[in-house]
């Protein structure tokens, strides 16, 4: 009997170790998880870099910069709030209609000269896939700030651009807000010139240098026109097809053709071109000019680029002269 008592005295202990044992380890592991998820949460919150695909591989860049340039592609960054630290420049030539929020900023000229980056102090700059238009190499701009070079395909889609530079600047909530607000527009533009002009069609000329640009279907601004807000083209437009690299200028004798019941002339006051048409019997007996659907305007800006707020622009303007 008293064998019999200490084998299960020697069993209960031997159960109530190995409990406390598995008890302790089973309380260790989940210490060392809660630790382990605290680290990671802090990690995350606290996150300093982010890292995305790039021309150059896959590249880890400091997150949230204030002081960033991004030549020719401001309209992405004023999407998102933010305001660059210069603008993209020809001479004297700017993106006009960006001015009203950029008028106060430093140009920069479009080909980057270094001793203009350096002199801009930027903590970000962001460049586009060919370099090779660039005063400088990558290695050149990284010396400056951190820099990230755009995809082609990015720098070819201004929505990439808002998505790709909302998470390098930790913008992702401006970024949704902004795309959903475009989304709106389009709608609401959309079901406007259904109603103001139903089927009829458009077409739009940049006039410059005595030359003319008629826009193919997919060619700048013409893509929102014709793809997003879903109005029609003239048979003249259809056979361009899609636009080329190289914009080549149409003949008058071509746009004397345009079937056209609008027609948007994009051109600075005093251009040749205008005189030109207007001179031209051939060219008053289009169908936009017989009924007076031919409307100038002076700054093409914003219908010569692609972006949110030059899409928001061209939207404008199509109203202000087809929504009576």
């Amino acid at each position: 009997m008293k064998i019999n008592c200490k084998k299960n005295i020697l069993l209960f202990s031997l159960v109530f170790i190995m409990l406390f044992i598995l008890t302790a380890c089973g309380s260790g592991n989940e210490s060392s998880d809660s630790e382990s998820d605290g680290n990671e949460t802090e990690e995350s919150e606290g996150s300093a870099e982010v890292t995305l695909d790039s021309e150059m591989g896959e590249v880890t860049i400091p997150a949230g910069a204030e002081r960033v340039l991004a030549p020719f592609h401001e309209d992405a960054l004023l999407s998102l709030g933010v305001t660059p630290v210069a603008k993209w420049a020809i001479g004297e030539s700017l993106q006009d209609y960006l001015e009203p929020e950029l008028q106060d900023i430093p140009k920069i000229e479009w080909t980057l000269p270094l001793e203009q980056v350096l002199s801009l102090e930027p903590d970000l700059i962001i460049l586009e896939n060919n370099i090779d238009n660039y005063e400088g190499t990558y290695e050149d701009y990284s010396k400056i700030a951190p820099t990230y070079v755009m995809t082609e395909e990015t720098t070819s889609d201004w929505q990439k651009q808002i998505d790709t530079f909302s998470k390098l600047l930790g913008k992702e909530d401006e970024a949704e807000q902004a795309l959903a607000g475009y989304e709106e527009k389009v709608t609401d533009v959309s079901n406007q010139l259904e109603e103001a002009i139903g089927d009829e069609t458009l077409a739009a000329i940049w006039v410059v240098g005595g030359k003319f640009f008629l826009f193919e279907k997919d060619r700048h601004s013409a893509e929102l026109i014709y793809s997003k807000l879903g109005v029609n083209y003239s048979s003249v437009v259809e056979e361009l097809g899609e636009a080329a690299p190289q914009w080549e200028a149409i003949s008058l004798e071509k746009l004397s053709e345009l079937d056209a019941d609008h027609v948007f002339l994009l051109a600075a006051e005093g251009e040749s071109g205008i005189e030109t048409l207007e001179k031209s019997t051939v060219w008053q007996s289009i169908p936009a000019a017989q009924n007076e659907n031919i409307y100038i305007l002076e700054d093409a800006s914003n219908w010569t680029n692609k972006g949110l707020k030059a899409s928001e622009k061209t939207m404008d303007d199509l109203l202000n002269y087809l929504v009576k």
